[in-house]
């Protein structure tokens, strides 16, 4: 594809309140009026460039949004506090009582235990099938389902979502197509795609720097603007406000985005290279034996690569684990949860992130007791990373 989202967040040009280059920040919960006529107009939504409450909106979340509706090329943007701030508020306000989603099988554990055991609370119920299978997706679409729901790259399996084919069963039974892009910022644009609504957890690449968590839906205005509305907007009345010191930092990082996720992939394609080369069962969009290789590349934006995440198999839980420990002794990264640091991050998701899925399910879906993922990170040297890393391989015997 040729879509440059780069560009759109280099050509935005903000000035702060007295000529900084840096927006200002707007330290502030609420907001003046010079009439009593504009509060109302602002109540009723229409008073564009009036700030009616910090909940709602503040100018720094304003410019955040701005920026990451101009990378995802949607009309425009709301942030929230957390991913997961995002996520819930999007399917609360596209679903009602009784209504239906279809979801990918392998997600984020938290999306899961929201749709498999709080939905149905509410009567909104979710059939949990193989995004890859578009004829097994298109089964489980019923008369009720309002969504579909998916992530670019699965989380932690690295499945890959074929988002074009999925757009055109949304279309064909007027459904919302929600993609979760966590994984793949840059690399691929869901929007030109054909996907509704975009969805980041602005804590891992995009903010990049793990002193945060954020989160973003990307959509229509109308989309927005009813997330937003103080009467039934979810987003305003679940009240997950994104804080605007922490807008604004999430702005600076965002634009030295393009530079990291060139790095983390460049990185992650040679140790999953080199790593399946001595016989380690690896699983990257970059690897031809990928079985979604050809799609991937079919979507992507090429010179953004495959993205940071990677996984491998060691076999069992007790070497999975010995083996991170050894890496995170050997300063080769930290044993923890999430991704986009500057220093690799691994886990055992089956474990960890994906957790809140049964054991039977997960078994299921091929997430095995063995499994780490790897958030690649930044290191300048990474075939010295590599080195280092098959050393700790050989002492725990994951590889001979």
């Amino acid at each position: 594809m040729a879509i440059k989202p780069a560009n759109k967040i280099q050509d935005l040009q903000y000035f702060g309140e007295f000529g900084g280059v840096n927006p200002s920040i707007s330290d502030a919960s609420t907001f003046t009026f010079k009439s009593a006529k504009t509060m109302f107009d602002t109540f009723e939504g229409n008073a564009d460039g009036c700030y009616l409450y910090a909940r709602h909106t503040t100018p720094s979340s304003m410019y955040l949004g701005e920026a990451l509706a101009a990378m995802e090329g949607t009309e425009t943007a709301n942030v929230s506090a957390s991913g997961m701030g995002s996520i819930t508020s999007v399917l609360m306000q596209l679903c009602a009582a009784n209504d239906h989603v279809v979801s990918s099988r392998t997600i984020y554990g938290g999306t899961y235990a929201f749709l498999k055991n709080f939905a149905p609370r509410l009567n909104i119920y979710t059939s949990f099938v193989d995004i890859t299978n578009l004829k097994t997706v298109e089964a489980a679409i019923t008369t009720k389902t309002t969504v579909l729901y998916c992530e670019s790259v699965s989380n932690p399996l690295l499945e890959v979502a074929d988002i074009p084919g999925l757009a055109r069963l949304a279309k064909k039974y007027n459904l919302k197509l929600v993609v979760d892009n966590t994984f793949s910022p840059l690399s691929i644009s869901p929007k030109e795609l054909g996907a509704d609504i975009i969805i980041h957890s602005l804590t891992k690449f995009i903010n990049g720097s793990s002193d945060t968590v954020g989160g973003v839906v990307c959509g229509t205005q109308e989309m927005i603007d009813s997330l937003k509305s103080v009467i039934d907007g979810a987003a305003m009345l679940f009240g997950a406000t994104m804080d605007s010191l922490r807008a604004s930092s999430i702005l600076k990082n965002l634009r030295t985005l393009h530079i990291r996720i060139k790095q983390h992939s460049l990185n992650a394609m040679y140790l999953a290279q080199k790593f399946e080369k001595d016989g380690v069962k690896t699983v990257y969009p970059g690897l031809k034996s990928h079985p979604s290789h050809t799609l991937f590349k079919s979507m992507m934006n090429t010179e953004y690569g495959f993205g940071g995440m990677m996984t491998i198999d060691t076999g069992s839980l007790e070497k999975a684990n010995a083996l991170m420990e050894l890496m995170q002794k050997e300063n080769l990264g930290y044993l923890a949860v999430s991704l986009g640091f500057y220093k690799t991050l691994f886990s055992a998701p089956g474990s960890s992130t994906s957790s809140e899925i049964p054991e039977e399910e997960q078994k299921e879906m091929g997430l095995t007791d063995g499994l780490i993922r790897f958030s690649i990170g930044l290191d300048n040297d990474i075939e010295r990373t590599y080195n280092m890393m098959k050393a700790c391989m050989k002492t725990i015997g994951v590889i001979s």
